[in-house]
């Protein structure tokens, strides 16, 4: 039953960041040092592990690279064009916009989704999202930023060095990969128990534009991964990945990092909290439509 598979994808990922969400209200946890662990630590470790695991990236991946990567340019753009109309500045609008929830709720979401077969897709899809938000990302926020400085991040560093070994086919030896993987385990908890957290902490002072805004990143986003779904050569699962990933709200680091560099965090942590609200009801709309079409 349709409506039973989409509750068994969302419920597992809604649950934990209820769970963070009460547990944020309740104690108030301080999550920077974990939220900076998982990102400087835990996040490159799973990328590591899952990337050196899988077959050689082929042209189909570079396709789906592609796709992402036009989804995320093709959302700032249009956030460009209508950030002042919504009376919100554009590197406030941009970001969120471009770069989605392709860790906390993309990674799980595909696997649900789709299976097993569909974890190199989303490792692609959250490397390309990662990558340009830690690149591109941070120069939207900062243009004074040192280029130099963004390029060697844990995660970028490490994302070079797992594709390296994965076009070459380097095997890397269990006794490594091994704890690597364990420590890579805790990325996706903890960063769904981070979301619920953060979104205990921030108000809806700017809901109005809020909803305005994200009415029209969902509508971008749907509307440039569907055209490119004709255009581009990916197979079903990978049409279903990209055509997901253009529903997802926005990542909760384009807060973290609006807080980071004082771009009006107060409007940001509205879009994130909304967006991902709103989620509840997108998600299972999404899926009700991919499923039978790519599942």
């Amino acid at each position: 039953m349709l409506a039973l598979r989409i509750l068994e994808i969302v419920f597992p990922i809604f649950a934990v960041v209820a769970f963070g969400l009460f547990w944020g209200r309740r104690h108030a946890p301080e999550m920077e040092t974990l939220n900076r662990l998982n990102i400087s630590l835990f996040v490159p470790c799973l990328m590591f592990s899952v990337l050196v695991s899988q077959p050689p990236v082929d042209t189909s991946y570079l396709a789906l690279a592609a796709g992402v990567t036009l989804v995320m340019l093709g959302s700032g753009a249009v956030a460009w064009l209508t950030a002042l109309p919504l009376g919100m500045g554009r590197r406030t609008l941009m970001p969120p916009s471009m770069f989605r929830n392709a860790g906390n709720l993309g990674l799980p979401l595909m696997v649900l989704a789709f299976g097993d077969r569909a974890l190199p897709s989303a490792v692609i899809m959250f490397l390309v999202a990662n990558t340009l938000h830690f690149s591109l990302g941070i120069y939207l926020l900062d243009h004074r930023a040192r280029i130099w400085k963004v390029l060697t991040t844990p995660i970028v560093l490490v994302n070079a060095l797992a594709l390296t070994l994965n076009l070459i086919q380097f095997q890397v030896p269990k006794l490594i990969l091994q704890p690597l993987d364990m420590l890579g385990q805790v990325a996706v908890p903890l960063m769904l128990f981070s979301l619920g957290v953060r979104l205990a902490r921030v108000d809806l002072e700017h809901w109005r534009q809020s909803l305005a805004a994200l009415g029209l990143m969902l509508l971008t986003g749907l509307g440039v991964a569907t055209l490119l779904l004709s255009l581009l050569p990916l197979d079903r699962t990978q049409q279903g990945v990209l055509f997901l990933f253009g529903i997802l709200p926005p990542a909760v680091l384009n807060y973290l990092l609006a807080e980071y560099y004082d771009v009006e965090p107060e409007k940001v942590a509205s879009l994130v909290l909304l967006g991902n609200a709103l989620a509840v009801l997108t998600i299972p709309l999404a899926l009700a439509f991919a499923l039978p079409r790519f599942g």
